[in-house]
């Protein structure tokens, strides 16, 4: 063929030229070329709530933008995922278009293609042509001006909901984001960070007040239990409204066999070859999408940090999973550090990016802290690698020991440390649960170990009890019964005991810590010696003071030989030693006045080795005044006694139990040198703190009012 031939094709048509003869055939089918959402003018949601709790302050100001004549307005939505940001939103749209004379606009802004093909579909509703449509899909025009120039001129007033827009880049370099005197927009998000909302009114949400929480159960399976059965599980959930929605979903679908809501609650505390976020992520709906699971929610804001170059902060949530979601002093994680993982260097931008995604919340107050929910934690941890978790709660029980004293002094102690109560707990059952090895899980045990003591000697005596009895039920399954530290946790257990005027039951139970360590560890191991100290008070208080004394001098040749004389630990057990020479029973002994002689020295040893104003020393003074006021010495013990009362009065807070036995000491001394008026104002003292601090049935309380009955009975008879 020769020439040339002139052709036009119209839409999928397509033109050939050959030569020689051809038979074609082509079948052309014209259907819609609409590749936008379904519906814009419905909100894609899961489930729905039932009833929106709580929220009621935010809603009032949501629901005043949606009043006649009001626009120009962006509301920003932001918290954790899975807090309900999307049910606010969802609750408003309903009020817009039900009540306020709006017409609703939902759009799915989790991603570029989503949040495009949505406010197109947005432009069509409000009168865009398909010409112009189809040149903004093309690129031809701007897609965003398009957009937002037909909602200017539209002829109702509107609601515009961007759901999802954890990615605020999205809308910024779109120029999505804009406000209108024809509409108020509200945006749902993760990310917090001011900077990504310029002119926009941000509201925060968090979890929800626990009775809230509970109807939020009662609501949506009003069957499976009472109200109080509600608390208890919403308790176990952290409030957390995606949390509570999927576990009423769950129970309201039970048919064959319905759970009540103590049963859920059972299974969520352990239910064998289930995972409580398992559990909890079979309330969903069926092809629920990440954002309505549990076990996968938190990934997308992972995922989208690590696409903005912090994959440091998966790393940094891995190690705040191996603690509690109680408040965490931030002092902790100032050299943290998972090779290589978390660098030290980069835990600033780490924390920064799991903020800005709501990930974690600071908290303020005194000790600057940070505060991760307790699902997420449990969530982040169920899905952390199993050749990492070593590691990570090896690194989690080093920076708790840098902030753990070793040996902490009687007292205040720090409010940093106090705070590290429920997070030592949560390593050492983390530790447990993930199966570390025994060397990581007794690094767990050591923390919790060092956090006893400190909540003992700051005078929580209960407290100590309970934490020493927790920290024991969780370890002694996977180390053994027999363990140092199921011994260690229990001689810790005798103290307590000791302290709240259970004194058959401390001997009992320091007894056979006693006996166990000599067993493993030889007569002269420091738990050895330290268990004989712990038996001391208990024997003295019934009423066996020699046995007491038998076992304070073997303390004391004990930590002679393995530290010297002068050691603290020495000097501990020397004053002990000299104490026992004023106790109840000790009058008959023959090495009574030998005993009370050493007091002297051994201060003089305190002053020299480690200070005249030291614990140390002034409970020296208190025990060597009070093997004074014993033996009738009453004039000689006054001076130590005042100066040692002094002193507790500086280093201890007003109701420490020591400043009550040193002023029922002076209460003893002054009565003695025939100062009844004195001794009966001392006396009321000890009397009234007793009572308030150690309860009105305890012991040492009991012996300080017959004390005060015995001063006034002489007043009176005088």
């Amino acid at each position: 063929m020769s020439g040339s031939n002139d052709a036009q094709a119209d839409g999928h048509g397509r033109i050939y030229q050959s030569s020689g003869d051809q038979h074609i055939i082509e079948h052309h089918h014209h259907g819609p070329s609409w590749s936008g959402p379904d519906s814009v003018r419905h909100p894609a949601v899961g489930r729905a709530p039932v009833v929106l709790r709580d929220r009621a302050a935010e809603m009032d100001r949501l629901r005043a933008a949606v009043e006649p004549d009001v626009g120009n307005r962006v509301y920003v939505l932001h918290g954790l995922g899975g807090c309900g940001k999307t049910a606010v939103a969802y609750t408003l749209f309903r009020h817009a278009t039900d009540h306020a004379g709006r017409i609703g606009l939902w759009v799915n802004a989790s991603d570029p293609a989503s949040l495009r093909a949505g406010m197109l579909a947005v432009a069509a509703d409000r009168g865009a042509s398909d010409a112009e449509l189809t040149g903004a899909r093309s690129g031809l025009r701007p897609a965003a001006d398009l957009v937002w120039h037909y909602l200017d001129r539209s002829d109702e007033p509107w609601l515009l909901v961007l759901d999802n827009a954890d990615t605020p880049a999205i809308l910024r370099d779109g120029g999505w984001l804009r406000t209108s005197p024809a509409g108020t927009v509200v945006v749902t998000t993760r990310q917090a960070a001011v900077r990504w909302w310029p002119g926009a009114e941000l509201l925060q949400f968090g979890v929800l007040p626990r009775d809230d929480a509970a109807r939020v159960l009662q609501d949506l399976a009003p069957h499976a239990g009472g109200i109080e059965d509600a608390a208890e599980v919403a308790d176990r959930l952290g409030h957390l409204p995606l949390a509570l929605t999927l576990a009423g979903g769950f129970l309201s679908h039970q048919v064959l066999d319905p759970w009540t809501l103590a049963d859920y609650r059972r299974s969520l505390d352990g239910s064998p070859g289930l995972h409580p976020i398992e559990l909890i992520d079979r309330g969903a709906e069926a092809d629920s999408d990440s954002r309505h699971l549990l076990g996968r929610t938190w990934q997308l804001s992972l995922d989208a940090l690590a696409t903005q170059g912090l994959p440091e902060a998966t790393a940094l949530l891995r190690l705040l999973s191996c603690w509690a979601g109680d408040p965490l002093p931030l002092q902790v994680l100032a050299h943290a550090e998972i090779d290589p993982g978390l660098h030290p260097s980069r835990v600033e931008s780490a924390l920064r990016g799991l903020l800005d995604h709501s990930l974690i919340e600071l908290v303020p107050g005194e000790v600057r802290g940070l505060r991760t929910h307790g699902i997420l934690l449990d969530s982040v941890a169920q899905t952390t690698p199993g050749d990492q978790r070593d590691r990570l709660v090896t690194a989690a029980a080093r920076l708790l020991r840098a902030v753990l004293p070793e040996v902490p002094e009687r007292g205040a102690q720090d409010s940093v440390v106090m705070q590290l109560v429920p997070h030592v707990i949560a390593l050492l059952r983390r530790a447990v649960g993930w199966g570390a090895s025994r060397t990581v899980v007794e690094a767990a045990a050591d923390c919790a170990l060092r956090m006893v003591i400190v909540v003992h000697r700051s005078g929580d005596y209960a407290s100590a009890l309970a934490l020493a009895n927790e920290a024991l039920e969780i370890c002694t399954p996977f180390l053994g019964d027999d363990d140092v530290f199921a011994f260690r946790f229990r001689q810790r257990i005798g103290s307590s005991l000791f302290r709240l005027g259970q004194f058959a039951e401390s001997e009992a139970v320091v007894r056979r810590t006693l006996e166990a360590f000599e067993e493993i560890l030889g007569p002269d191991a420091p738990d050895v010696l330290e268990s004989c100290l712990q038996l001391v008070g208990p024997l003295c208080n019934l009423g066996r003071v020699e046995e007491a004394i038998s076992l304070a001098r073997r303390a004391v040749q004990g930590r002679e030989g393995n530290y010297g004389k002068l050691h603290p630990l020495t000097l501990v057990a020397r004053r002990m030693l000299v104490e026992l020479a004023a106790m109840r029973g000790a009058e008959a002994l023959p090495e009574r006045g030998e005993i009370a002689a050493t007091g002297p020295d051994l201060i003089a040893d305190c002053h020299g080795a480690i200070g005249e104003e030291h614990p140390i020393t002034l409970t020296a003074e208190h025990n060597y005044a009070f093997a004074l006021v014993g033996m009738g010495k009453p004039s000689e013990a006054l001076p130590y006694i005042r100066k040692v009362i002094t002193g507790y009065g500086k280093i201890y807070p007003k109701d420490y139990p020591l400043l009550y036995s040193a002023r029922g000491l002076l209460s003893s001394a002054l009565d003695a040198l025939g100062k009844n008026t004195e001794a009966i104002e001392q006396a009321e003292i000890v009397v009234e703190g007793r009572v308030r601090v150690l309860g009105p049935t305890h012991p040492w309380t009991r012996e300080a009012e017959e004390r005060l009955t015995q001063f006034r009975n002489q007043r009176d008879s005088s």
